[in-house]
């Protein structure tokens, strides 16, 4: 193998990911697939994306939609054959998009082959694969909480022991502290990326290292993994933060980049929960780290009560919001990079969480759009995205296929008794479902996505919000994110400028500028259904600046110069002198 070409083309792209059970269904099962990608990629390619992150296709009991992986090396029957996959991959690179995997390796399906043997007994050789322990005092070893509700450890009979898994009791973690699990890893890597692959997101990635402790410290505490803090009641705590970036994290990562990622020119994105700033400058510096980003979800808390998880809502406060970007812009230039991203897989649709569903749906889309793309970072777009795809809001439980959204609403219900409204409240904010309702392609019937009924039931508004209206509207979301992602291209400034936040506290309005040596954007964007007025000594002087991308027709901009419209996002180049305020 060769080393890889020192490059960051991945800097300036625009990245696109695919659900692929919620994508394009061919064959009418109901299921998305891999030739429904294929068949759907001059969609991307109309929209201008060069490079395609697919969640996992890899064949899978489904337990987690795909995160709980069988077999790294074959294709979940539902989605195809491995030639569908060939295939697929064909057509990327003919329209040349780079294709990015998601990478599972912090835990397996319970049904993959390491962990059937891993669980047959002590002495299996996979045994060490897996994360074992114990009982301690009867019961479980740590008073760790799952991501998915209940216990993160399940007792095996076979072996009299507990294994962990920090999501489902059908996601075992995987023991990265055995070099032979490394390897596995490693070697898998490079089929895929043999096979032509372009990269990686890596799920969770900053916890495959965990906090154990020193023999001394063992022997005393009767473990070898020390309990979380207690702040809730009960037995079971939340352990995220614990399992995050674990002692020997970098370690593992630099390993991993010398043994893989040193020999192609791929894209590397690390899931990392509970970072800081400045664990992400360490994974991510271009000299001494060892991911090209992270995907970290400090801004996807801003809109939940503190300490009480994703569920407990709270209304957003706009200036919360600009701090933690503001943070993460500013705490990775010139020392790491940024992932910039509204929602995702595991996200409620953006429209429906920041903007404005029902007046200005288009309008508040795009403001939202042209408020991310601006920033410094590569930017992801979801499926839908570029169309406004909204949240749903059925009215039962049984309507949702989520593990942690059927969990919680059990656990809600029955442990803790709210009431079935409330629990509804918050799954229709913040329900992992509203990201997964199957891509509106037409007004048709089952909105083009299938023949036969889909595993997930369709948003109600396809009629209204689909691909072919929005390819024949020019006005549309869709066309305004082409623009905004070809400005992307030709603007040196939006990959590399300096970005300095405006109006901190202002409760409505999110400024910022972006320069490069001569050359600075001012971006102004109302988070708000209200006219806004620019407080206009606050800002840089834009009386003589050139209008370049808006969400408004430039000729209304003279109109109100002073003020902003309802969910209005407006970008100036501000002429030459004129940055300061």
């Amino acid at each position: 193998m060769s080393k890889a070409p020192n490059n960051n083309w991945w800097r300036g792209g625009v990245i696109y990911q695919i659900y692929p059970r919620s994508f394009a269904d061919s064959n009418g099962d109901g299921i998305g697939d891999l030739p429904g990608i294929t068949a759907k990629l001059d969609h991307l390619d109309a929209l201008g994306v060069k490079i395609v992150w697919l969640s996992p296709v890899y064949d899978s009991p489904n337990d987690d939609n795909g995160y709980d992986i069988r077999d790294y090396r074959s294709i979940m029957q539902e989605f195809g054959t491995m030639a569908d996959f060939d295939t697929m991959l064909a057509g990327m690179k003919f329209r040349g998009i780079r294709l990015m995997m998601d990478l599972v390796v912090n835990h397996t399906s319970d049904e993959h082959a390491w962990f059937q043997q891993a669980r047959s007994s002590r002495s299996n050789p996979y045994h060490d694969y897996y994360i074992w322990h114990d009982p301690v005092e009867g019961r479980e070893p740590t008073n760790w909480e799952a991501a998915f509700n209940g216990s993160a450890w399940t007792f095996n009979e076979a072996t009299g022991e507990y294994y962990l898994h920090m999501f489902s009791k059908k996601q075992p973690d995987l023991n990265w502290e055995n070099p032979k699990v490394r390897q596995e890893v490693y070697d898998l890597m490079h089929f895929w990326l043999k096979k032509g692959v372009g990269g990686f997101r890596m799920d969770v990635i900053n916890m495959i290292s965990k906090p154990w402790l020193t023999p001394e410290q063992a022997r005393i505490a009767k473990r070898n993994l020390p309990d979380a803090p207690k702040v809730q009641d009960g037995f079971l705590q939340p352990a995220f933060e614990m399992v995050t970036h674990g002692p020997r994290f970098m370690a593992f990562m630099h390993e991993m980049k010398r043994e893989v990622l040193d020999h192609y020119d791929c894209i590397t994105v690390g899931e990392a929960p509970c970072a800081t700033v400045e664990q992400a400058q360490e994974i991510t510096d271009s000299n001494t780290g060892a991911l090209n980003m992270v995907f970290q979800f400090e801004h996807m808390d801003v809109d939940s009560q503190a300490g009480k998880g994703k569920w407990a809502l709270k209304p957003l406060h706009l200036p919360d919001l600009k701090t933690s970007l503001s943070r993460w812009q500013s705490g990775l230039h010139g020392k790491g990079w940024n992932s910039l991203y509204w929602c995702n897989h595991d996200q409620p649709r953006a429209v429906s969480r920041f903007g404005d569903p029902d007046q200005h749906r288009i309008r508040s889309a795009k403001m939202l759009a042209t408020c991310l793309h601006m920033m410094q970072g590569t930017p992801f777009i979801y499926q839908g995205e570029e169309l406004g795809m909204t949240n749903v809001a059925w009215q039962h439980i049984e309507a949702y296929q989520d593990i942690e959204t059927r969990n919680m609403y059990a656990q809600a219900v029955n442990h803790k008794g709210l009431s079935h409204q409330e629990v509804m409240t918050s799954i229709h904010a913040k329900g992992r479902d509203n990201a997964r309702t199957p891509m509106q392609w037409s007004a048709a019937h089952q909105a083009g996505f299938t023949t036969g009924s889909p595993w997930l039931a369709l948003n109600n508004n396809f009629a209204q919000v689909n691909a072919q209206q929005a390819l024949a509207d020019p006005d549309s979301i869709f066309h305004y994110y082409r623009q905004l992602i070809a400005l992307r291209q030709a603007w040196p400034v939006l990959v590399d400028g300096d970005y300095s936040l405006l109006l901190p506290k202002h409760p409505a309005l999110f400024a910022y500028t972006r320069q490069l040596k001569d050359v600075t954007l001012l971006v102004l964007c109302n988070f708000s259904a209200q006219f806004q007025g620019l407080p206009l000594k606050q800002l840089p002087d834009f009386s003589n600046a050139t209008p370049l991308i808006g969400n408004l027709p430039k000729e209304e901009w003279p109109l109100a110069a002073d003020t902003l419209a309802a969910w209005e996002a407006r970008v100036y180049v501000l002429a030459e002198g004129a940055a300061g305020c």
